[in-house]
């Protein structure tokens, strides 16, 4: 469900010390240390100031690993030289320290003397009853010091002063005073901070930048560069570039780009970045190119620039009589100006009357529309305020909520990120969210119900009332997957007492805690690594909030698991959360629910983007009614013989390990284990599938290791095969001096002409391939390896290594086409050879044999040695630029770029919308569907598609209906039956993959069906037996109406008796 399973890392559990000796030490008027000077404070760390060699060594990848794929290197050893100070521990101040400290800055100071009451509860994680009374920063600071070893907590007293700043890389603000907000910011620019500003009252939340005079953007959007291949350049005053066919640039007017192995033209390579104007989707301009050499046709390629963007932000005195907006929803243009305004009102009312707005007050409400009135008029705003909408500001402004602290939590730490590092766009400079229709639209909340009742509910209670609390108590909720989203979503629900009044949380994850995972998944610590992810997490959450009703499992969703997870399991629940890492589990959970008529919170991360689906009964669409188009493959022909991109040659090398370490190994396993049905089950596969699974057999079997030495021999003889014979056969069919029968050289465009390779018992990758391959070969046979390169060096120098010549007639295809072509050629005779030599095999000595499965994140286990050699080799064959281990892992493994701060977003949208099913909302315009990429940033929302009707005769219906038949009826009978009781004639009817009846099936076939009962029929199909917790069966049927026309139909629950 998350992550991947992989040995126990060496990851020692480190608990951060607290840097002062007490327990509020002032701020400091002398730089720690290792403190970044001031200078280097003004131009964001993209300066050429050296970082501490402690700070710039090695960024711990077993850790960061996913972090960094969004962030980079670069970014990230930015951020571990920056001192963050943080001003107000409300739970929306932990949840962006929480985000910091993960991220992995130098140190974060926290200043928060408030005492804890048990209204902080509510959205405060890391308090308890036990820490009423003490002050909110040193409460939870020990907690917080646990999240990253490499990060310092500290506590520190307020006030913070001029001198205490300086020391600081960026100022964050929650929750605090206009006037304080007001004091910092300009404190913070005469210092040359960056300034974050944020507050959550309620449904409502701000937040404010402010990086100086100039801040520079390094990145503003964290897509990789782009880069495609050439056909051609013009040589003109305005040249225009023309990409190969098909082959879309993707770039954008004012995009700079670079240009590299470029033939006649030459000038262009490596050349000054280039501003370019799109012409259209296959050619831009570059400007004067009249002076350069002319092109000469043979490829080339364009790489896109990242360039330095500066930023000129203007101080918060300023910037809030006259404000700039991100706008987060436009369904609500004017709503970011009437909420300036509100938040404004808000300080003055507490600034008046020493406290908020009491919760659904109308007195206070009242007072709140006056003063708002009274700012507009004195400060001369052209705003007409919204009464209806600073009504409710004022109803629930006094109310905190865990989800709306995750979602503006994880905002700012992203911005705090930004500000450290460079990295992706601020926001400039104001930003305003609401979740107003999480409220019903009548309001008819009465202040009563929403009155304190003095327990850790308060603030929510403040916000929608007791009723609703006790709603979310009674909820039966099924949490699917404890990684990344699950932490978030689990924390979440504790804070918001789901579960927690009569009610239950199930959460299950069948992974085990990686180290990968700590950088993220919030819930977990060093010391927890190879324990359940499921276990671990509810044990925590019963910690943040001993009432929650929290049970964990261990199992993975699937049909595996319906025995479990049956019909008396599914119909108990309320709804289930998603919090899964894979499509196929996604959409598994979907048809659950469907058929279940359970609503469902989806969500998914990818980076800085984030998105949300809310799938509600009878209403909207599911999650599998519309899904992204299949990732683009690599034609086979291009991975086998014309790479040109790194992904292509890692692609091919995680090709070759499974099919040197997993698939022979399987093949042979199952050959030992049966090997007539082995034979048999081959002899039925299409194309050379037979030829290649047997080969793969004989050599696992007949030319097996014995020994160390000989698995050394078998990877340098591979080696051999791989990098220098099979490129001199493939040059010996295509010449480097080649034409096409059209006249252009063969080896131009993507066909990249290689270079046969001399194996260099010097050179590391040479050697990296063959000490990983022999160890690789050693593990599936259970035979010792060994580590020691001189070792082995030793024994590749005694190898003789056949020499080769290239052989005429070999045919080598050059489109995927000409290889299935040539796939039905088979070779019979040595398909029967192979077998014959496998007869004679004797395995009576007990042989092991182990298949590898692929495992990213150890790097103990020669699994990314290999790959990465592998490519490495392949694209110095084909003089592709290599790249390095980390780049690597990322493709080659397929992994998911993550971060905590989208994680922390996206789980909040998902609870908001939770707050909408419990009060049983059911209308689309009180749903949102969300989209979210914190790099620019950008927020959408919409309401949910609607379910999409069908018809048939006169009767509507959608995914969400269905034909409910009670059994046991026979085959002849459920036919009649919807012949007389729906005028349909069915044509078809299956069950899963088993057709059961056709109009077109044999008669005599159908004649022996008829009279069956409906499971007996199944039984009979499908060759498998009804499991005892299975009491109803699902038919699809293919129909026709009365005319004979086609009909859609919905599908049948066949309950059995």
């Amino acid at each position: 469900m998350s992550g991947a399973d992989g040995a126990r890392p060496d990851f020692p559990a480190k608990r951060r010390r607290l840097a002062s000796p007490h327990p509020h030490p002032p701020l400091p008027t002398q730089p720690p240390a290792n403190s970044r000077p001031a200078a280097e404070m003004a131009n964001n760390g993209s300066a050429s100031a050296p970082a501490p060699a402690a700070a710039v060594a090695d960024i711990d990848e077993g850790l960061y690993s996913r972090q960094l794929y969004v962030l980079g290197h670069e970014a990230m050893r930015r951020m571990a030289r920056a001192d963050v100070l943080l001003v107000g521990l409300s739970g929306l101040g932990l949840e962006v320290a929480k985000n910091v400290a993960l991220a992995g800055v130098r140190s974060v100071t926290l200043v928060d003397d408030t005492p804890v009451s048990i209204g902080d509860l509510s959205s405060q994680f890391y308090l308890s009853a036990g820490d009423v009374g003490k002050g909110r920063a040193a409460a939870c600071a020990p907690h917080l010091s646990q999240l990253n070893r490499y990060v310092e907590v500290r506590v520190a007293e307020g006030p913070v002063s001029e001198a205490q700043l300086r020391h600081f890389r960026v100022l964050v603000l929650a929750g605090q005073p206009l006037a304080e907000q007001l004091r910092l910011a300009a404190v913070a620019r005469d210092c040359g901070l960056e300034f974050v500003a944020a507050d959550t009252r309620g449904l409502f939340s701000q937040v404010f930048t402010d990086f100086g005079d100039e801040f520079v953007v390094l990145d503003p959007n964290g897509e990789p560069p782009l880069s495609v291949m050439i056909a051609g350049v013009s040589r003109d005053t305005d040249g225009v570039v023309t990409c190969l066919d098909d082959t879309r640039h993707g770039f954008e007017d004012g995009d700079h780009v670079t240009f590299t192995e470029i033939k006649g033209m030459v000038e262009l390579n490596g050349c000054e970045p280039r501003k370019i104007k799109v012409l259209g989707p296959y050619t831009f301009s570059i400007g004067d190119t009249s002076g350069l050499s002319d092109y000469i046709p043979g490829g080339g390629i364009v790489s896109q620039v990242k360039m330095p963007k500066k930023m000129t932000f203007r101080s918060m005195k300023d910037s809030i009589k006259a404000p700039e907006f991100i706008i987060t929803d436009f369904g609500k243009m004017d709503y970011p100006q009437q909420l300036h305004v509100a938040f404004l009102t808000l300080h003055k009312f507490e600034e008046m009357y020493g406290r908020s707005p009491r919760p659904s007050n109308q007195e206070d409400a009242h007072e709140f529309i006056n003063l708002a009135k009274d700012h507009v008029k004195n400060s001369q705003i052209d705003v007409e305020i919204n009464e209806e909408l600073f009504d409710t500001f004022s109803k629930v402004s006094a109310g905190d909520l865990s989800p709306m602290n995750a979602i503006i939590g994880g905002v700012v730490a992203q911005e705090v990120m930004k500000a450290c590092s460079g990295k992706f766009t601020p926001i400039y400079q104001w930003l305003y969210f609401d979740a107003i229709e999480c409220l019903p639209k009548d309001r008819t909340t009465v202040e009563s119900d929403c009155a304190p009742r003095g327990n850790r509910y308060d603030a929510q209670v403040a916000v929608f009332g007791n009723d609703i609390q006790n709603k979310l108590g009674a909820l039966r909720y099924f949490v699917v997957g404890a990684g990344a989203i699950g932490c978030e979503l689990l924390k979440n629900f504790a804070m918001m007492g789901v579960g927690a009044r009569g009610g239950q949380v199930t959460v299950t994850d069948m992974d085990l805690i990686e180290k990968s995972n700590l950088n993220r998944q919030f819930l977990f610590r060093p010391h927890d690594v190879q324990k359940p992810k499921s276990a671990t997490a509810a044990a925590v959450i019963k910690q943040m909030n001993p009432e929650i009703n929290i049970v964990s499992q261990n199992n993975r969703v699937g049909p595996e698991t319906e025995n479990f997870y049956n019909d008396a399991f599914f119909e108990e629940l309320d709804g289930v959360a998603n919090a899964l890492d894979n499509i196929d589990a996604r959409i598994y959970m979907d048809r659950r629910c469907v058929y279940y008529r359970k609503p469902l919170l989806e969500s998914g991360t990818l980076g800085t983007k984030g998105n949300t689906q809310v799938v509600v009964p009878f209403l909207t669409e599911s999650y599998s009614s519309s899904q992204d188009p299949p990732e683009k493959s690599i034609p086979i022909c291009t991975l086998k013989n014309f790479p040109n991109a790194i992904e292509h040659t890692l692609q091919w090398a995680r090709d070759e390990f499974e099919g040197l370490f997993k698939q022979a190994a399987e093949h042979a396993a199952m050959y030992l284990a049966d090997p007539s049905g082995f034979l048999s089950r081959v002899s039925n596969s299409s194309g050379s599938q037979p030829l290649e699974a047997l080969d793969s057999v004989k050599k696992a079997l007949i030319q097996r290791p014995h020994s160390f030495e000989d698995c050394v021999v078998w990877a340098r003889q591979h080696w051999e095969g791989q990098y220098s014979n099979q490129i001199k056969q493939l040059l010996y069919n295509f010449p480097p001096d080649k034409d096409t029968t059209s006249g252009q050289p063969f080896w131009s465009g993507p066909k990249r002409c290689p270079t046969p390779l001399e194996f260099d018992v010097e050179e590391e990758m040479h050697m990296d391939y063959v000490v990983a391959g022999a160890n690789l070969l050693a593990q599936v046979y259970a035979i010792p390896g060994s580590r020691d390169r001189k070792y082995v060096a030793r024994l590749i120098t005694a190898i003789e290594v056949p020499k080769f010549s290239p052989v005429s007639g070999i045919k080598i295809a050059i489109t995927d086409a000409q290889l299935m072509q040539n796939s039905d050629d088979l070779d019979q005779d040595r398909i029967s050879d192979i077998i014959s030599e496998l007869a004679t095999l004797d395995c009576s000595g007990g042989l092991t044999i182990t298949p590898l499965e692929f495992e990213k994140d150890d790097d103990s286990n020669f699994h990314m040695d290999f790959i990465v050699a592998a490519s490495n080799l392949r694209a110095t064959n084909y003089k592709i630029t290599p790249v390095d281990r980390h780049q690597s892992k990322l493709i080659a493994g397929k992994i998911i770029p993550a971060i905590a701060t989208t994680t922390s977003v996206v789980a909040g949208l998902v609870c908001l919308e939770l707050y909408k099913l419990a009060q049983g909302f059911r209308t689309l315009d009180g749903f949102k569907n969300g989209f979210v990429n914190l790099a620019l940033p950008f927020f959408g929302f919409s309401d949910p598609i609607a379910a999409p009707k069908l018809t048939f005769y006169d009767n509507e219906w959608t995914l969400w209906d269905r034909f409910e038949v009670a059994g046991e009826l026979t085959l002849q009978q459920f036919l009649d039956y919807f012949k007389n009781e729906h005028r349909l004639e069915i044509t078809m009817l299956s069950q899963g993959i088993c057709m059961l009846y056709s109009f077109f099936m044999p008669k005599s076939k159908c004649e022996e069906r008829l009279g069956l009962p409906m499971s007996e029929v199944v039984v009979k199909v499908s060759k498998r037996k009804l499991e005892p917790h299975v009491k109803a069966l699902v038919f699809e049927l293919c129909c026709n109406d009365i005319d004979g026309n086609d009909v859609e139909v919905p599908y049948v629950r066949y309950t059995l008796p």
